[in-house]
This record gives structure tokens, C-alpha cells and sequence, in this order.
């Protein structure tokens, strides 16, 4: 039994979802405490008990501490069993960070997986979803990955009501991938989207990115949604290079003002432009464990967050693998090496 502590590091919801998705994988139960001990509102809430239940369900665990609130769960993974999933987070929960969760052991899996989530779509503190498509899935796809995501609908905060849907196929040999360039840059672009809120919003935003960044109006859009859909407002930033795409992102919320959203994420944008470092903050969290599947791998981050950190000691309790982060010029060269 692998003994975690769910308050090391940065203590969030990342901690248990390593630790599912690699359980599953090595076939080695564990239990963690302190379950998101560093976090307001600690224990599981809707999203986590969500990716727990949904681990448990593609595996047939047994579980004990599944439940609202819970500071402690023990998990007891069975065999994995590809198949057709639906999970309903039931609330605005992100429903990438439950797909983040079963989406590694499912593509070790022996044939093919199709993964309905319905809750939150574009959220604040979790990758969106065209995040995990743009700039998460093509970096795995290099690593001999085959998964195709789509979204149905989106969802924000507070209503929710989005769903993604994703087909999994079997990848069990994953190569490793080295990221130390960007290449030329492609592509760069941005979209604001509204849902039953006043178009101008989104071009407030629109024009807020264009100075900031100063863009041209052939690379600002302005996506207006479905009332149904709303009420919501998100900006992605999306900068494409040959060898790597970010998306940076701004949430819309009750009193905060069209262009301070906007304004965070062109910043954001505006950081990494300036760097040399291909891999940004959230991407760098996202590689990691995937790196660790295919048993080694390196890029160059702009920023070694207290994710990454967290991420680094799960992965080597499950599996064993080193994590090392050396500085180079403005970014960090972070290697993960088989053991």
C-alpha cells in the first residue's frame, strides 16, 4: 500500500489524480490523507469525488473514503477495462481535469475507449478545453498517443452544462519526446467567447489583446455562443510554433471587469513571447506524467510550478522515475529518467 500525503507540496487536487491515474496503471493500491489540505475548502469536492469515482468505475476499485468532503480515500484498483464511459460531474467541475485523470491508464489499455464528461468546459484553476486540445494532446501525439477530443458544448461557471467527448485508443508504448525549441512561430490568434451576456464584452476583451499584444484585427475573433450555453465569457490566446502550441486563458466572473480578464491573459501571453523557454507553467504540469509512461523525456519550462513539484513525487512513488530541474538561461531544463 503506497502511503501519500495529500497536503505535500501544493496540496491540491493534482496529488490524487496522479495517484488514480498511476494506481490504475501499476496495479498498486494506495491511500492518501490530507486530501487537498492546502486548499479553502479542503477534502473532495464535486470534480475530485467525480475523477475518483470515475477511476474507480474503468477499473473496478474498490474504494473506501468516496464521499463529499472526504480528507482520506483509500483505493484498491482492479483490472482496467476499456469500454463506452459517461461521467456527470453534476456541477461546473472541470471536466478535463476528470478526463486528465482516466485518460493515461486508458491508453495502456488493450482496445479502444470512448469517455463522455459533462460539467464545466472553461473554468478558472484548470486547463480548458482547448488547452488539452491544442497544445496537451499534440505533444502526447509525438509521443506515439492517439486520442481525439471534441466539445459538444461549453460550460462555465457557475451553470456548467458543458461536455467533452473522447476516443481513446491503445497506446501502450509511448516514446520519449525532448522539448528545447519552438521553432518559427506558425500561427498566433485570439478568441473571446459570450453566452447570454452582451457582445460587446467580448470586444472589450478582443481589443484590450490587440493593444497588449499588438495584433492586428485579423487575429482577434469574437465568438458569440448560444444563449443557452451562458451565462459565461472566456478569452484563449493561442500562439502556434512548429514545435509547440501554448493557450493562455482569462474566466469571466461577477464584478470583474472585461478588461482585467483580457489584460491577465495577454500579460500571460506577453511573458512567454518575451521568453526563450518553449514549454510554459501549465504544460510543463501536464507533460510530466505522460513523460513518465513513456520512461523518459525533457523540455525547457519557463517556470517550475509547486504542481510540477507535487506531480514529480507522485510519479516517482509509483513508478520510480527521477525528476531532475537544472536553470538554463531564463527557463529550467526539467529531465524525467527512467529508474
Amino acid at each position: 500500500m503506497i502511503e501519500i500525503d495529500g497536503s505535500e507540496g501544493e496540496g491540491g487536487g493534482q496529488i490524487l489524480r496522479s495517484s488514480l491515474a498511476l494506481s490504475i496503471h501499476t496495479q498498486q493500491p494506495f491511500r492518501i490523507t490530507k486530501i487537498r489540505a492546502n486548499r479553502d475548502r479542503p477534502g473532495l469536492m464535486r470534480q475530485h469525488l467525480t475523477s475518483v469515482q470515475a477511476a474507480g468505475e474503468i477499473c473496478v476499485a474498490d474504494l473506501q473514503g468516496a464521499e463529499m468532503g472526504s480528507r482520506e480515500l483509500t483505493f484498491r484498483p482492479g483490472k482496467l477495462t476499456p469500454g463506452e464511459y459517461s461521467f456527470a460531474i453534476g456541477t461546473a467541475g472541470s471536466c478535463t481535469l476528470v478526463l486528465q485523470t482516466v485518460l493515461p491508464p486508458l491508453l495502456m489499455a488493450n482496445a479502444p475507449s470512448t469517455v463522455r464528461i459533462t460539467g464545466g468546459t472553461h473554468n478558472r484553476g484548470s486547463p480548458p478545453f482547448d488547452f488539452m486540445q491544442r497544445a496537451f494532446l499534440p505533444q502526447i501525439a509525438r509521443m506515439g498517443a492517439k486520442v481525439e477530443i471534441d466539445l459538444a458544448r461549453f460550460g462555465f461557471y457557475p451553470r456548467g452544462g458543458g461536455e467533452i467527448r473522447a476516443t481513446i485508443h491503445p497506446s501502450p508504448h509511448l516514446t520519449p519526446i525532448h522539448i528545447h525549441e519552438r521553432g518559427a512561430q506558425a500561427r498566433a490568434y485570439a478568441e473571446a467567447y459570450v453566452a447570454a451576456l452582451p457582445l460587446n464584452i467580448a470586444q472589450r476583451e478582443i481589443e484590450v489583446i490587440g493593444q497588449k499584444l499588438r495584433w492586428s484585427h485579423e487575429q482577434l475573433f469574437v465568438r458569440g455562443l448560444s444563449n443557452d450555453m451562458g451565462p459565461g465569457n472566456a478569452v484563449t490566446i493561442t500562439v502556434e510554433h512548429e514545435q509547440v502550441t501554448e493557450v493562455f486563458t482569462g474566466f469571466g466572473e461577477r464584478g470583474v471587469r472585461a478588461e482585467t480578464v483580457a489584460g491577465g491573459a495577454a500579460e500571460e501571453a506577453k511573458e512567454y513571447l518575451n521568453s526563450t523557454a518553449p514549454v510554459g507553467e501549465h504544460l510543463a504540469d501536464q507533460l510530466l506524467l505522460p513523460m513518465a509512461l513513456a520512461q523518459g523525456g525533457s523540455f525547457t519550462t519557463t517556470t517550475i510550478s509547486r504542481h510540477l513539484s507535487s506531480n514529480a513525487l507522485v510519479i516517482e512513488k509509483f513508478l520510480g522515475t527521477k525528476t531532475t530541474v537544472e536553470q538554463v538561461g531564463n527557463g529550467h531544463r526539467v529531465t524525467v529518467t527512467a529508474r
